[in-house]
């Protein structure tokens, strides 16, 4: 699934239709990506509005429109967007296509895991989350120490999964972290110690940060010393010293980390 990074990566992928009106929506109404949205107002409401400006929040994008128009996106496990010329014609798995003169912002899901919804009004949607993003001045150790206490006899790992306080960490961000801060995953979180606690906000901030600035700029790959490279192999091994990855099921998700550095 498109993490933090990832889903930067996807919004900018209609960054030039800003600025430019809607001219027709094309979308197959009856399937799961729109559950929950009226196909119908989105159409009426969108069309011959101007697309105004977006935002990445976690793995949720929100693109506004005239009108108090705003269409909510999350990529779910095989989501993508992409440009298209404004003559193309959709594809089976092309679920909405926002036409403009100069080109058409299309987005596809054939597994439909990720959703499409539409919000009309001036207030903030309920699905738009309102965490703290993680590179933000309001993610204080105050607040990560106050909603790791909220789920203290959860493992680790399931706790940095959590959307409602980490948005945009998912499953090889969440193993990357824990791996730079020398904490074993399945720890349950009332055993970190103060130390632990400090490590593990700073490598949650420094993995957000450098993947957004690497990643999330132009879908470039990783330096080869991250961890990421090697956790997807049954092979794989620690960066640091070679010691091979160990592998368990934790939070609902395959995980792996290093036995010596993560003890």
């Amino acid at each position: 699934m498109p993490e933090l990074a990832e889903v930067e990566y996807a919004r900018k992928r209609w960054d030039a239709g800003i600025g430019a009106n809607i001219i027709a929506v094309e979308l197959h109404a009856t399937k799961r990506v729109f559950r929950g949205t009226d196909t119908r107002e989105l159409k009426r409401q969108l069309i011959g509005r101007r697309l105004l400006s977006s935002v990445a929040r976690g793995k949720q994008m929100l693109f506004r429109f005239g009108g108090d128009n705003s269409l909510g996106i999350h990529l779910g496990m095989s989501g993508s967007m992409r440009m298209e010329p404004p003559g193309f014609r959709a594809a089976k798995h092309d679920h909405l296509v926002l036409r403009q003169a100069k080109q058409a912002l299309v987005l596809r899901d054939p597994r439909q895991f990720g959703r499409a919804r539409f919000h009309h009004g001036k207030s903030r949607p309920d699905w738009w989350s309102a965490a703290p993003e993680i590179g933000s001045p309001e993610f204080t150790s105050e607040y990560f120490d106050d909603f790791l206490a909220r789920h203290r006899r959860a493992p680790v790992k399931a706790v940095l999964l959590l959307q409602s306080g980490f948005p945009g960490i998912g499953n090889w961000m969440a193993d990357e972290i824990l791996w730079r801060a020398h904490v074993v995953p399945n720890r349950r979180v009332e055993k970190l110690k103060a130390q632990e606690r400090t490590a593990l906000r700073r490598a949650t901030r420094f993995v957000s940060r450098e993947a957004l600035r690497i990643v999330g700029h132009d879908d470039s790959n990783l330096p080869k010393t991250w961890l990421i490279h090697e956790r997807w192999s049954a092979k794989g091994v620690c960066p640091l010293h070679k010691t091979p990855l160990e592998r368990a099921t934790i939070g609902g998700r395959t995980t792996a980390w290093c036995p010596t550095c993560q003890r």
